[in-house]
């Protein structure tokens, strides 16, 4: 195996990390898009140190299993500071006010881009996803939590304070007098549209109408076979993604929205959400597709790869 440490020409292979709470995973892909490696392993929870060398040891891995140096892009569960160069944002809190990108990019000697997970999500699916050649691209994460990303021309927009598509915590819009002031989020705020359109979210709303403690993933087989309660609590999350979208389109008005997450696999949400937008959007027309992301799960680590683009 030849040596890599200082072959600095300019690589074949871009290599992409996902950086989650309870995983990391980590993706090799050739200019095409082809995937030529990928491996996972746990992630070190609250361990910053530890983090910092799995990430790395994962690029190295790759190198050493295909003999080529790549690029290197990474997503993380946050932001870095654009002010500070600190990681903030993070629900992998033992991250937050860490130099993370300085700090990856010392270890595996060379510039390593860093970027939120769903703006890869964003990056990935308009790259050669579902929403390729498509000039604006916003990515809905419906999973345990609730996030957003945005793509403009295939490149991240981050935005000048590193929050752009930070759309799971802006408020649910129009809350009906039940719906206000909300459930308490994680940020300090109330009434978060990831406290109402995430799993978790959907689970604690169908505790608190029916009394019953059931998870998400039941809730939505019980609405398959045509429970009643669960088809409510379905019924419901529809309609409060409807206008949480309908916020989202009559500000940026994307090409497309691409789901992805748990939820996202929720077949009927393709169905109803597209009927109810016209009733919230400004003017009263929706056009605006509603795709489920092409790459699923692994979204996320394409996207982080192609934080460098083809020249």
């Amino acid at each position: 195996m030849r040596d890599l440490t200082n072959d600095m020409t300019a690589p074949e292979m871009r290599i992409g990390i996902d950086l989650g709470g309870t995983k990391i995973e980590a993706l090799a892909i050739d200019k095409a898009g082809m995937e030529l490696l990928r491996y996972r392993i746990d992630t070190p929870r609250d361990d910053y140190q530890a983090t910092i060398m799995a990430m790395a040891g994962l690029v190295l891995r790759i190198e050493q299993e295909t003999g080529t140096r790549g690029s290197v892009g990474a997503g993380i569960p946050g932001s870095i500071s654009s002010r500070t160069g600190l990681v903030k944002n993070a629900n992998s809190t033992w991250l937050n006010g860490q130099p993370l990108q300085r700090d990856i990019s010392a270890v595996l000697e060379r510039e390593v881009r860093v970027a939120n997970d769903a703006n890869c999500l964003a990056v990935s699916e308009a790259t050669d996803g579902a929403a390729a050649g498509k000039g604006v691209v916003f990515g809905v994460i419906l999973g345990t939590g609730c996030g957003g990303g945005l793509a403009v021309h295939g490149q991240i927009h981050a935005g000048a304070n590193g929050v752009g598509g930070e759309w799971g915590h802006n408020p649910l819009p129009w809350p009906t007098e039940a719906e206000n002031p909300g459930p308490a989020c994680y940020c300090g705020k109330r009434g978060c549209m990831e406290m109402w359109v995430s799993g978790t979210g959907v689970a604690r709303d169908f505790r608190e109408v029916t009394g019953k403690t059931q998870t998400s993933r039941e809730i939505l087989a019980a609405c398959e076979a045509g429970d009643g309660e669960a088809v409510a609590a379905v019924e419901r999350l529809e309609d409060r993604l409807a206008r949480g979208l309908a916020h989202l389109i009559n500000v940026l008005d994307p090409d497309v929205l691409v789901f992805g997450g748990g939820l996202s696999k929720v077949e009927r949400l393709y169905r109803q959400v597209p009927l109810l937008l016209p009733k919230y959007v400004f003017g009263g027309e929706a056009e605006t597709p509603l795709l489920q992301a092409k790459y699923g799960d692994s979204s996320g680590v394409r996207g982080a790869a192609w934080l460098w683009p083809n020249a």
